[in-house]
């Protein structure tokens, strides 16, 4: 598993909404302390973590992929 891929595309994903880590952390459910330790490969998201995140930031025209942000695929 690749964590430094992981957390360069939380932090990638969170940025293309135009959110601070404390609003992502907020929607998420999380703390702001959290999402800084999943973006600098400390930690890694649970998998309903994984799931919020989709679901977040997931749009009609525009679904993010679990598989994208674990580095399982390349879009």
């Amino acid at each position: 598993m690749n964590t430094t891929l992981i957390s360069e595309r939380i932090k990638e994903v969170r940025r293309e909404h135009g959110l601070t880590q404390s609003q992502f952390g907020k929607l998420l459910g999380v703390s702001q302390d959290t999402v800084s330790l999943w973006e600098l490969g400390k930690a890694l998201p649970s998998v309903q973590d994984v799931i919020k995140i989709v679901q977040t930031c997931s749009t009609e025209n525009d679904r993010l992929s679990a598989d994208y942000l674990l580095g399982l695929t390349e879009y």
